[in-house]
């Protein structure tokens, strides 16, 4: 028997027959995919982040032009982003809340 099979089978057993509590399980999908076998949380998309993440700031930085972005500063009120434009260096300020809002 195939070893992928194998431990896909022994995976699939034991995460059906892991007792979760009901609620909790209904936002669990089982995923197999290029990137392997894994466990994804639907709610974890839809949590409301209090705060701007860095990951997803440099992701806005990119998305506006950004070059080579790198976090300058974080502080309670802003994201500050560095990087180059086609202009040369350049900064981009996120507002430090839900969704990144650009301030500047």
């Amino acid at each position: 028997m195939n070893s992928k099979a194998l431990l896909l089978g022994t995976l699939v057993t034991t995460i059906v027959t892991w007792p979760f509590p009901a609620l909790y399980a209904q936002d669990l999908e089982f995923r197999v995919g290029p990137g392997g076998v894994g466990i994804y949380d639907r709610n974890q998309e839809r949590r409301v982040r209090e705060r701007c993440n860095p990951d997803d700031a440099l992701d806005l930085a990119r998305d506006a032009g950004f070059r080579r972005p790198q976090i300058a500063r974080v502080t309670s009120r802003s994201v500050v982003v560095e990087g180059f434009t086609r202009a040369g260096p350049d900064r981009i300020v996120f507002g430090n809340s839900r969704g990144c809002p650009e301030i500047g």
